[in-house]
């Protein structure tokens, strides 16, 4: 058995993107428009997705009472 293979915990808006099923542009125009939670800043200057809120926003849990958790 080889190692196991972890999960990413952040993504770039490409990966983020292709996980929701939709182009780069329509994802960032989706976060400007605050429909998606913005990135998290690493180093102050790489920016990232947290890929348990992207998970979230696929199964549906993100939405609590019509109100997104970011």
């Amino acid at each position: 058995m080889g190692t196991p293979r972890l999960a990413p915990l952040f993504a770039g808006p490409k990966k983020a993107a292709a996980l929701l099923d939709m182009t780069q542009a329509e994802f960032l125009s989706l976060v400007e428009g605050g429909a998606l939670p913005r990135p998290v800043r690493i180093g102050g200057k790489i920016e990232r997705w947290n890929m348990r809120q992207i998970e979230a926003i696929l199964t549906g849990e993100a939405m609590k009472d019509d109100t997104p958790e970011w």
